[in-house]
C-alpha cells in the first residue's frame, strides 16, 4: 500500500448519513470500526488473487478493476467500481482467499476495515446492517445483469452500457460524465470483443454525440438509447 493515513480502533456507534446509499462520511465520522484510510496511485495492486482474505475495503474516490486470471495465463475483467463500492466482501462470506486482483485505474482512496472490526458491526450496528445488506442485493442485481448482457445483447449495447456503468449513470448522486481512464483495450476484455469492434463503435458514438473521446471520455445521457433501442 502506497499510504496510510490514518487509524482508529476506539468503540461508538456508527454513523450513517443519507438513505439510500453508503457515505464514506458515515465511516470517517464512525469511531465504530477499527480501520486505515489507504491512498494508491494509478495502476497499483491494492490487493492479489491469491492473498488472504482478511479485509474489507471501501472506495472513497478513484477507481479499481478487479480482473480474474485463468490457469491457463487468460486474464479476465470482472468489473469496474468507483466510489461507495466495496472490496473483499468475500471474506465475510467465508472466502479465505482472494478470489480476484483489484488493481487502481487512477489516483484512488480507500477505507481497509479489518473482517472482524466488519463483522462486530454488521452485528451490533443494525441501521449499518441493513444498509450493507441492501447494497450487497443491489451488487448481485447488477452482476445478474452483467451476465444477461453478455450472452444476449450485441457487443455495440455491452459497450454502451458499460461506459453508462463506469460513468456511474442512476446513481444516487450525480453521475460523473468524465470517465477514469480506460483503455480501448479494457472496454474490450470487459465486453468481450475485439479493440477494433470496441474502436469502431466509440468512433459512431462520436459522431452521433453520445460521446465526446479526446484523450478522456465523456458520456452523455443520450447514450442511454442505445441500450434501451431494441
Amino acid at each position: 500500500m502506497h499510504a496510510i493515513a490514518s487509524s482508529n480502533k476506539t468503540k461508538s456507534p456508527i454513523k450513517l448519513k443519507g438513505k439510500h446509499a453508503f457515505k464514506a462520511q458515515g465511516f470517517l465520522d464512525s469511531a465504530g470500526l477499527g480501520r486505515d484510510v489507504c491512498k494508491f496511485r494509478r495502476k497499483e495492486t491494492v490487493f492479489s488473487q491469491g492473498d488472504s482474505a482478511k479485509n474489507v475495503m471501501y472506495i472513497q474516490e478513484g477507481g479499481v478493476k478487479l480482473t480474474v486470471v485463468h490457469e491457463t495465463g487468460k486474464e479476465a475483467v470482472l468489473s469496474m467500481l468507483g466510489p461507495g463500492d466495496f472490496l473483499g466482501e468475500g471474506g465475510l462470506a467465508g472466502q479465505s482467499i482472494c478470489m480476484a486482483t483489484a488493481t487502481t485505474i487512477a489516483p484512488t482512496t480507500v477505507l481497509v476495515i479489518e473482517k472482524n472490526e466488519m463483522i462486530r458491526a454488521l452485528r451490533e450496528e443494525h441501521e449499518f446492517s441493513d444498509r450493507f445488506i441492501a447494497y450487497m442485493v443491489a451488487r448481485n442485481i447488477r452482476v445478474e445483469e452483467d451476465l444477461i448482457d453478455q450472452l444476449f445483447n450485441s457487443s455495440e449495447k455491452r459497450l454502451a452500457r458499460t461506459l453508462l456503468l463506469l460513468a456511474r449513470y442512476g446513481a444516487q448522486s450525480k453521475h460523473q460524465k468524465v470517465l477514469p481512464r480506460v483503455s480501448q483495450e479494457m472496454l474490450a476484455e470487459m465486453i468481450g470483443t475485439t479493440r477494433s469492434r470496441v474502436n469502431f463503435f466509440m468512433n459512431k458514438f462520436r459522431k452521433l454525440g453520445f460521446i465526446q473521446y479526446n484523450g478522456e471520455i465523456q458520456v452523455n445521457n443520450s447514450l442511454l438509447g442505445v441500450v434501451l433501442h431494441e
